[in-house]
């Protein structure tokens, strides 16, 4: 795990000595809103419908216990005794007081972190795979290239007020869990056929309401030239970006426009220019970091077997471990998903309780996934039992990973005053409908969305869900055939749209489709994809079939 320099530090603190005076002049009246609000909003810091909104930054995902206790005790000391844990791998506060933002930022500065880049015309939070560092199928540890990236991109003069927001991933295995093409810039590392190690570039992914699938613009980037080539990326974006109108001002536009080809070009001839700038890191500077993500201790000969006598235990172990690369571990994801719940959300003792569970039974390291769960990467597998037990106790034993109950969702109109519907009990309605179906049905990624920004990623769900407003009443649209992964889909509207009960029916008849027609294991997507739209749109607006 990543810790923090003697530069790292005093940029977040001088940071938060700034936005401590930025709101003494806010509140003093010396500020006046708009000249605050893109202070406050550098500091992740938004205005919501009822109140302060703070996200705060998880680099990749990855947290020590003693951040994770930390967030918890923010929860209890500045919000209502809860966190929501978001897709950006980050973690929410919606009821903040301007005049306590700054103790936030100081207490989490007391363990390196911070909400710096969180919000912004900037380079946000870099994502990458939650299982990073404990799988067998990765090239490498993708996270101290994540690192790298996030200590280049962080204050770059340059990339402080691009056109919109921009967004990376970076992965090193062949299966996708970060949406990776879903990015604006996504980043594959792979060896080629010598053995090298590089980069495969994905550039002008999105969502929002024009959402795209990032091309391949590069199959292999030496990796000791990621960064140019990364600033080469972003460069040609800066430099065409549309700024007059926010709709358009997103990479996944230029590179539409421009077309892939020529958006290449004209990388490729900055990338040549910028071969004479030497901007690349000093090789010690990756290996310092590489050495902090070195494998934990991990114990051998440590017996690989479970007894699964218990049925919920086994039912909990097959759907929520994944194999780890060391013999007598797992890979074990807490779902943040019960029945009824809140998607995303923990109170403050439950990340408390995590943050001890990591440290008992994880080498003090959980991740937060851009699902809205959380991982310990490595668990033994003699220890199992004893975890599922506490987890149980404490509310987050659901065994429903990937499952139609493990809805990614925004607060929706709850919370966010961009928002057109309500997000939230739309998926509290589904998760109840189907908690006792979920495992006859599979795999199913559901995904709800309460507005076009698609922050609960609707165009990538196996079925998606979006919110929007008709004539001042909230209405949903159902979508189905996306997909995150390997095989990146965007989701079809199925035609008009529902009211709160409505969408919920209307997902059942889906998934009745689905069980009617699946062969063999088929996953509710690979269904769709081999039947196509029309029997689901039959099923669900009741249309006679022949």
């Amino acid at each position: 795990m990543y810790v923090y320099d003697q530069y790292d530090q005093a940029m977040v603190d001088a940071r938060v000595a700034d936005f401590r005076d930025q709101v003494r002049r806010r509140l003093d009246g010396s500020l006046a809103e708009d000249q605050f609000r893109p202070l406050r909003l550098m500091n992740g810091l938004y205005l919501q419908l009822h109140a302060y909104m703070l996200r705060v930054a998880v680099p990749y995902g990855t947290l020590s216990s003693a951040q994770m206790r930390m967030l918890g005790d923010i929860a209890d000391k500045y919000d209502r005794g809860y966190g929501h844990f978001t897709t950006r791998q980050n973690i929410q506060y919606n009821w903040i007081k301007l005049e306590e933002a700054p103790d936030i930022l100081a207490d989490l500065a007391s363990v390196e972190m911070h909400a710096i880049q969180t919000s912004g015309n900037c380079i946000r939070n870099t994502t990458s795979d939650q299982y990073a560092g404990a799988i067998a199928d990765e090239v490498v540890d993708p996270r101290p290239y994540a690192e790298l990236i996030r200590q280049w991109s962080t204050f770059h003069p340059e990339f402080s007020y691009l056109p919109r927001k921009f967004k990376m991933a970076v992965i090193a295995s062949d299966t996708d869990r970060a949406a990776m093409r879903l990015h604006d810039i996504g980043i594959q590392i792979v060896r080629n056929a010598k053995g090298e190690l590089g980069a495969a570039f994905y550039v002008g992914g999105g969502m929002g309401r024009t959402p795209m699938i990032a091309p391949c613009i590069n199959q292999f980037v030496p990796i000791d030239q990621m960064i140019t080539y990364s600033e080469a990326c972003l460069r040609v974006y800066n430099r065409h970006g549309r700024r007059d109108n926010k709709y358009k001002a997103r990479i996944k536009i230029l590179v539409h426009e421009l077309g892939k080809d020529e958006y290449t070009r004209q990388v490729e001839t900055e990338f040549a220019h910028m071969q004479t700038l030497n901007l690349e890191p000093p090789a010690a500077e990756l290996e310092r970091i590489k050495a902090q993500f070195a494998d934990p201790a991990f114990v051998s000969g440590l017996p690989d077997t479970l007894d699964l006598s218990d049925q919920a235990f086994a039912r909990w172990v097959k759907n929520n471990t994944h194999t780890h690369k060391q013999a007598g571990y797992v890979v074990v994801t807490i779902s943040l998903k019960p029945a009824g719940g809140i998607p995303g959300d923990a109170s403050a003792d439950q990340i408390r309780l995590m943050a001890d569970l990591a440290r008992d039974y994880s080498f003090d390291e959980l991740r937060v996934t851009h699902a809205q769960n959380i991982v310990l990467p490595h668990v033994q597998k003699a220890q199992l039992f004893a975890l599922w037990q506490k987890l149980e106790e404490a509310g987050l034993g659901a065994a429903n990973l990937d499952k139609i109950g493990d809805i990614i969702a925004c607060p929706g109109l709850d919370y966010c005053s961009l928002a057109n519907a309500r997000s939230i009990p739309v998926a509290q309605k589904i998760s109840e409908r189907f908690a006792a179906k979920e495992q006859e049905i599979g795999e199913l990624k559901l995904k709800i969305s309460g507005c076009i920004n698609a922050c609960g990623h609707h165009h990538a769900g196996h079925i998606g869900i979006l919110g929007v407003d008709r004539k001042g009443v909230e209405n949903y649209q159902l979508l189905l055939g996306g997909s995150e992964g390997a095989d990146t889909s965007l989701g079809q509207i199925t035609g008009p749209g529902f009211d709160e009960n409505g969408i919920v029916d209307a997902v059942e008849k889906a998934t009745e489709v689905y069980l009617a027609n699946r062969e063999g294991d088929e996953r509710f997507l690979d269904t769709y994809r081999r039947l196509g739209m029309a029997p689901f749109k039959d099923a669900i607006y009741q249309k006679e079939t022949a």
